[in-house]
């Protein structure tokens, strides 16, 4: 029993060491470890919302100072503020490689964040200090997207103490009102000083490591994105006294055309990525959603297949545009008939489709109601980006380097990032970080945001050897 137990020890502890030497081969050395939490820690607490409160330009000085500090040319590392918008900095720093020819990469990172108030988070956090408990960083931004603006920085630093000399040059962009704000950074920065940071392809948030009761599932690489439009559908009527109600009503006429956007499908679309993504998913997912997912590739207007995929949010919204209702408003006194009733319908518009297609879909819905639907602005195109081997292989290569078995799913965000202004311009975008996180337990935006403290150096460590590789490298 007691040779037993010796073997059972001896086994254990094998595996302990083993698991060690593992781990140690997907963290970045502790020095660097060390430095990212520090720039991390500093990041969390400057206050970055779009509110009296936040300031972008105090953060982005922050950074500019590390870099600086760490021997950073001045010329190299500036902080851009708009004339208008004292508050809403970003800052763009090279690191200069040789002169080969080859066009810049781009690592694109907000450092603005979305509202926070104490008192919606639990008594014992402060969404704006940073702090370590049980295995996780807590903080307003540790998972979106102050994350990657500090291991970004990090690496950048780590790259030049170690003398790496990459084959072009890297460029950082940290920027404002990714999360909403009048003064978005990478439109200001296109619009006004696209030379600092034109770009072969970037890399940006929008992707990143999905797990599952603590097992890694895949890497997502976002690739594309839906185009984000709104619009009014109005309801109008003469109205008259609520003491002799008739049938034509504004109210019920907008909510009966609201029931029909409800019961609508838009028709499946695909694209290379989408295409890419449910047939990589299929041998994970396995039964039922994966045979369907299967099916739905080797031909779209399969209808069994897609409804037995609608059953999940994420795969519907994927196959097709979307509309929902967000807003709504109608009435003028409690004593009247309605003479106008509004509802904001959102769509996420599939990348390929035209808005004015979506346009004309929901007024043909809205119509028998004597609804009249008009957009809100415009849709901001957004092409995808083609998934070519410089950059997949790399993220491939070193995704099973440091996670054997993972695979990597090319995706569409269903939502929207600051992707969309350089896609739109020629700039292709991945969102990429082999950051992990549980998909049962997503916190941005929310109360208690919080990130595995093993995930954020496995995310440092990854986009270390990523960006080494995509530069001139040669690590992957």
């Amino acid at each position: 029993m007691r040779k037993i137990i010796r073997g059972a020890i001896g086994a254990a502890a094998a595996f302990v060491v083993t698991a060690s030497v593992a781990q140690a081969q997907t963290m970045p050395p502790q020095e660097y470890q060390d430095l990212a939490k520090s720039i991390f820690a500093e990041l969390i607490e400057i206050n970055t919302t779009d509110s009296e409160r936040g300031n972008n330009t105090i953060a982005a000085r922050a950074l500019e100072r590390r870099l600086l500090d760490a021997g950073f040319p001045a010329e190299d590392v500036q902080v851009l503020v708009p004339a208008d918008s004292p508050t809403k900095g970003n800052l763009v720093a090279r690191y200069r490689g040789r002169d080969t020819g080859l066009k810049p990469i781009l690592l694109l990172a907000h450092i603005d964040v979305v509202e926070a108030l104490p008192e919606d988070w639990s008594s014992d956090l402060d969404p704006f200090g940073f702090l370590e408990r049980d295995g996780f960083y807590y903080g307003r931004g540790v998972t979106d997207n102050k994350d990657e603006a500090s291991i970004y920085t990090a690496n950048l630093i780590r790259m030049k103490r170690e003398g790496f000399v990459p084959d072009r040059d890297i460029i950082v962009a940290l920027t404002a009102d990714e999360e909403g704000g009048p003064r978005n950074g990478v439109a200001f920065l296109m619009a006004e000083h696209r030379d600092l940071i034109d770009a072969a392809y970037a890399l940006n948030e929008g992707g990143g490591g999905m797990m599952k009761d603590g097992r890694r599932i895949s890497n997502n690489v976002q690739a594309a994105e839906k185009k984000f439009l709104s619009f009014y559908f109005t309801a109008t009527n003469p109205g008259g006294h609520s003491s002799l109600p008739v049938r034509k009503n504004a109210i019920y006429d907008l909510s009966n055309a609201l029931l029909a956007v409800q019961n609508y499908d838009f028709p499946v679309m695909m694209h290379e990525i989408t295409e890419q993504f449910f047939g990589r998913s299929a041998d994970l997912v396995g039964g039922e959603m994966g045979d369907a997912m299967r099916r739905i590739v080797s031909n779209p207007n399969d209808t069994e297949a897609s409804k037995v995929l609608a059953a999940e949010p994420g795969y519907y919204s994927r196959l097709r545009t979307t509309c929902v209702a967000t807003l709504l408003e109608g009435g003028h006194a409690q004593n009247a008939l309605p003479q106008l009733a509004r509802a904001n319908v959102n769509c996420r518009i599939f990348p390929t489709q035209d808005p004015e297609d979506v346009q004309a879909r929901l007024q043909a819905l809205a119509a028998p109601f004597d609804v009249t639907v008009e957009p809100r602005g415009a849709a901001n195109p957004s092409p995808p980006s083609p998934l070519t081997d410089e950059v997949l292989g790399p993220i491939e290569r070193i995704t099973e380097q440091m996670w054997p078995g993972v695979k990597v799913l090319p995706i569409m965000s269903t939502g929207a990032t600051d992707g969309l202004y350089l896609r739109r311009e020629g700039i292709p975008v991945y969102g990429v970080s082999g950051l992990f996180g549980d998909m049962d337990d997503v916190r941005a935006h929310g109360q208690d945001e919080r990130i595995s403290i093993q995930s954020f150096y496995e995310g440092q460590e990854f986009l270390y050897r990523l960006v080494k590789a995509l530069s001139g490298g040669g690590i992957a």
